[in-house]
């Protein structure tokens, strides 16, 4: 089972940035479990920002709550993150995976580096 997150890069203040996460896995099923967005700042434990379940409900810390928006498309396989209003503290390295992890049977990977600066 393999998780790739893409769509990072380094945007101004104010700005948007859209992420994706690839689930692949051989005779794996991506659309029961509950998703995430986690994200890790150089210093800090790896927090979760958003979870979406299957229903593609979705739940989000207080920092990104009316800023960010989860989404996912089951028969694709695939997460997102929509991300706006970008702040510097959203600068991060920011992994999806399963919620809580290690349900999903996925390593971390790289994650998608995000920077927020003028």
């Amino acid at each position: 089972v393999q998780l790739q997150a893409s769509g990072g890069g380094l945007v101004q203040p104010g700005g948007s940035l859209r992420l994706s996460c690839a689930f692949s896995g051989s005779g794996s099923i991506f659309s029961p479990y509950v998703m995430g967005w986690f994200r890790q700042a150089p210093g800090n434990q790896r927090e979760l920002t958003a979870r979406i379940k299957s229903d593609s409900t979705g739940y989000y810390s207080d920092s990104v709550k009316g800023r960010f928006t989860i989404s996912r498309d089951n028969a694709k396989n695939m997460v997102y993150l929509e991300m706006n209003n970008l702040k510097p503290e959203d600068t991060a390295q920011y992994y999806c995976n399963s919620v809580p992890f290690g349900k999903l049977g996925a390593e971390w990977g790289q994650g998608t580096q995000v920077t927020v600066s003028s």
